[in-house]
């Protein structure tokens, strides 16, 4: 326990150590303030996990905002984002449907950069074809032709996943490592309920490319891995539902391994890669892969207290060995320095207590 709690708080010094003084942190704020004055971006799917942390990092570096949703007249979509700084002045929420050609046009026309994060998760399809794949194919496909139309489009930041490198004929194992050069097969993605998101995933994703290439647009792509930190969405979204079902009494944690990283990292490195001139291809984002046993012995060296599940079970085809994830590009490119899961894990439950989902 003792060792633990050692490495837990050199993790937080060495984290908090990178700080700046209080007058270096001001003009820090005041540059990034200064970067997006006078800009112009739309962030589609606003709403959700990644997308409303995006929204409220954006509003603070000074840009103005066109937020799409899915309906703007209902407050558990849109109230914590017309309550951000900065939101009265430079929000603007537009409805959009991802199934719906041209819905996007007017959010996106006199934007310089275009954040698709809008894609649906269900993991449970009734219609897997109607539910999940053409909403992530087809909408992401409207929002490139919509970025097409307006030549005031610079650069799009496609908002993907780990999931599309994830799943190759390649065996995952504690010395093999992960990177941007691999691509999943789609075939490989078929073959239960679960894997309709990953698919849709690697579908919307190839398609992107395509099309970007075909019609000569910029984009980059942000692939993060099971992103948790602190929630500003009035509903749980599935990577922190993972770690409230460990707290909030379930019986069993799934035997599956996976990538982590904070969601504030995934929000530096949307906008940092639209900033970065240089930014290009994909950036996979991961602090550390970890198996859910070892998440939930970290919870149980965080919160001797809490009654963690014993039992664990199969949830299908998905990894349950260790590997590694490649962070190399991500941190030399757009200069991502990674916030500690130990860090991440607190922060997430933290927030759970403060809504009361605990």
């Amino acid at each position: 326990m003792y060792s633990f709690f050692l490495s837990f708080f050199l993790c937080l010094f060495r984290y908090l150590s990178k700080g700046k003084t209080r007058a270096a942190k001001i003009k820090e704020k005041m540059d990034e303030t200064a970067k997006g004055r006078g800009k112009k971006v739309c962030v589609t799917g606003a709403s959700g996990y990644i997308a409303s942390w995006l929204v409220k990092f954006l509003l603070e570096r000074g840009y103005t905002v066109n937020a799409t949703v899915r309906d703007p007249n209902d407050p558990k979509k849109t109230e914590h984002l017309l309550g951000m700084e900065g939101a009265k002045e430079r929000l603007h929420l537009f409805k959009a449907n991802l199934m719906e050609e041209g819905s996007f046009d007017s959010a996106i026309a006199g934007c310089e950069g275009v954040f698709h994060t809008a894609s649906p998760v269900v993991f449970k399809p009734k219609d897997p074809q109607a539910d999940v794949l053409d909403p992530a194919v087809n909408g992401t496909l409207s929002v490139l032709a919509s970025c097409k139309k307006f030549p005031t489009v610079r650069r799009v930041i496609l908002t993907s996943s780990t999931a599309t490198s994830m799943f190759t004929s390649r065996t995952l194992a504690p010395d093999v490592v992960v990177d941007e050069t691999w691509f999943s097969d789609p075939e490989l993605c078929k073959g239960s309920d679960m894997m309709y998101y990953v698919l849709s995933k690697v579908l919307a994703e190839e398609a992107a490319w395509k099309f970007v290439k075909e019609n000569d647009i910029d984009m980059v792509s942000i692939n993060p891995s099971m992103v948790i930190g602190p929630v500003l969405q009035p509903t749980i979204n599935d990577s922190v539902a993972s770690i409230l079902n460990l707290i909030n009494g379930s019986e069993s944690y799934p035997d599956l391994v996976c990538p982590w990283v904070h969601v504030k990292d995934v929000v530096e490195a949307h906008i940092r890669a639209f900033e970065i001139p240089s930014a290009t291809g994909r950036y996979i984002l991961s602090e550390r892969v970890l198996h859910f046993s070892e998440v939930k012995k970290i919870l149980h060296e965080l919160y001797p207290s809490l009654k963690l599940p014993d039992k664990c079970v199969d949830v299908g085809p998905l990894p349950k060995t260790i590997y590694q994830v490649s962070n190399s590009k991500v941190k030399k490119s757009l200069g991502i320095e990674y916030i500690p899961f130990e860090v991440s894990l607190k922060e997430t439950v933290e927030s759970l207590k403060q809504r009361k989902f605990v």
